[in-house]
């Protein structure tokens, strides 16, 4: 390929006397001569200090740069912004996360158009910024690569965040005292990274690797080390040689893998939101995905990583053991991966796997097929009167497979959680907390308060919580979110009364109320949508724009009529 074709973007920016001026602003942000005769490339930046997961990235963006630059590009480096799940939650500034995740993708496409870029980095550190910034690319369709800003390292006695919001739940029920909450509040979170269990953005890193579309091992590298610096150049550097080879988004996220997405997932014991993200993900892709594919796939795959929020061990004692390179290799040899996909690496899954030693004799994080954490997927598919364009589980099978209880209703997240803390929730309850949807929020927001607090005050074997809203994926226990249709929008779930028995069955896939179709009509017909505050701004506008849940949650442009 020619350099002029390599520039197939930039060319258009800075070439010929008519782009005098472009070249003029140029010079003044460090461009030399000879920069304006490289390709372009993007370094789409999602640091900030508003949160330890994204507070590095600046420097990591610095080292991507360098890559794309020794290879022959020249690295432009851009930000964009990112919110925190973990400093928002429990809060109404938690209805912006799912929000930042569409407003993310849509800044980072409008800076690689606007500036002509060839090719793009993007770095990403926490959940909503990592599957945006796939989106954007899948839009963009040009030569790109997708870095993890790495994990946190574990806080003192192996904690995490996810340990505070149990903490909460257990001085609530006194078994811990307000210093040793202190304690434990000011000891889990050592420095930058995102998340140290299984939660989402490990998770996405994860699967977003298995897609192809970051260098192995990305995913599983400590957010403070030289394994993820290094990571970073050859990120730059491959992008440059993508652009070389002409691979582009598209033609890595292929349907097959998005399936390797889904399967890595599954034997990980990942989060609910990579459902509502790899959806996402596949409509940017313009590949068909839909909630039965998972259950397809999940049938198939058993969990083998006995990793936090439901097992034992931090994303940082997997990366020891050789992190999820070995994981894919044990799959791909027992069929469950696809090994022709191609990838970042500029060669297929199969390729990048032929030489990874397995995980060394003894370690018990990651299990054998023979004996399993669960046999089959954790994240359950479920249908029924109660979710009839359906709902996801996260049931790791510890806290049984089947749920029958009173519903317990509460129209926001803050009122179940206060009820939890004041001892009103008991044995045998539903909790269902609605009005928490896309529309409903607006913005799905996560329920790690109230399922933390269930957890620390000894609940989590004896209580459910359903909710059109999500779970992070620190959240565990018997636990059903996405629940579709929505409240807002009138779904069964806005029709439950206080009392009405509820039953969950992870093994035949169902969620459903007790009560007759005759009396669920009777109630829609006497429902009325309570009033939302929200009027304007990024809220209004997402909620007049975003889908179902069981459609990823995704932004949809009103249809341009000729």
């Amino acid at each position: 390929m020619s350099d002029k074709e390599l520039r197939r973007y930039s060319r258009v920016v800075v070439d010929g006397d008519e782009q005098a001026p472009s070249r003029a602003m140029l010079r003044a942000v460090g461009f030399s001569e000879d920069d304006f005769q490289r390709p372009q490339i993007g370094i789409a930046s999602t640091w900030s200090m508003v949160t330890p997961c994204n507070m590095h990235i600046g420097g990591l963006a610095e080292e991507a740069a360098k890559g794309a630059n020794e290879a022959g590009g020249k690295g432009v480096i851009f930000n964009t912004i990112s919110v925190s799940d973990g400093i928002s939650m429990g809060t109404p500034g938690m209805r912006y996360s799912l929000v930042s995740r569409e407003i993310i993708a849509d800044s980072i496409e409008a800076v690689v158009g606007a500036e002509g870029f060839d090719g793009v980095v993007a770095i990403g550190g926490c959940d909503k910024n990592m599957p945006a910034c796939v989106m954007a690319l899948a839009r963009l369709n040009r030569p790109a690569v997708f870095v993890y800003g790495g994990t946190i390292r574990p806080g003192i006695k192996r904690r995490d965040i996810v340990s505070v919001f149990e903490a909460v739940g257990a001085k609530s029920s006194g078994s811990i005292t307000g210093s040793e909450l202190l304690d434990i509040e000011q000891t889990a979170i050592p420095g930058p990274g995102a998340c140290g269990g299984m939660y989402t953005a490990n998770t996405m890193a994860s699967a977003i690797e298995a897609l192809g579309m970051s260098l192995a091992n990305s995913s599983a590298q400590e957010a403070v080390s030289s394994d993820k610096i290094a990571d970073c150049r050859r990120a730059g550097e491959a992008v440059v040689n993508l652009l070389r080879k002409d691979i582009k988004p598209l033609d890595i996220m292929t349907r097959k893998a998005f399936e390797n997405a889904i399967t890595v997932v599954i034997a990980l014991g990942g989060s609910t939101n990579a459902v509502l993200h790899l959806l996402a993900m596949a409509r940017e892709a313009d590949v068909d995905l839909s909630l039965d594919d998972f259950t397809r796939i999940g049938a198939k795959t058993p969990v083998l990583a006995d990793v936090k929020p439901s097992g034992k061990y931090l994303m940082s004692e997997l990366i020891e053991i050789g992190g999820i390179q070995p994981l894919m290799k044990r799959l791909l040899d027992v069929g469950l991966l696809h090994g022709d996909c191609m990838t970042v690496s500029g060669k297929t899954l199969a390729e990048n796997l032929a030489d990874i030693a397995d995980y060394p004799a003894g370690q018990d994080i990651v299990r054998d097929f023979a004996n399993p954490v669960k046999p089959d997927s954790h994240l359950a598919i479920l249908y029924g009167n109660l979710a009839p364009e359906g709902a996801v589980a996260k049931i790791s099978g510890k806290e049984g497979l089947q749920f029958e209880g009173s519903a317990r209703i509460f129209h926001s997240e803050e009122t179940a959680l206060q009820a939890i803390l004041d001892n009103a929730i008991k044995a045998g309850d539903v909790i269902v907390i609605r009005y928490e949807g896309p529309k409903g929020g607006p913005g799905m927001r996560e329920m790690l308060s109230p399922t933390g607090a269930i957890m620390g005050r000894g609940l989590g074997a004896d209580v459910a919580l359903i909710t059109d809203g999500r779970f992070s994926g620190g959240s565990h226990g018997f636990v059903v979110g996405h629940v579709t249709p929505e409240a807002a929008v009138g779904g069964p779930i806005a029709l439950l009364e206080e009392g009405d028995r509820i039953r969950i069955d992870a093994e035949s896939k169902q969620i459903s109320v007790d009560i007759t179709d005759a009396v669920m009509a009777t109630r829609r017909k006497q429902w009325k949508r309570p009033v939302s505050p929200v009027t304007k701004g990024a809220l209004a506008k997402y909620r007049s724009a975003v889908s179902s849940a069981s459609e990823g949650a995704v932004t949809i442009p009103a249809a341009w009529d000729d």
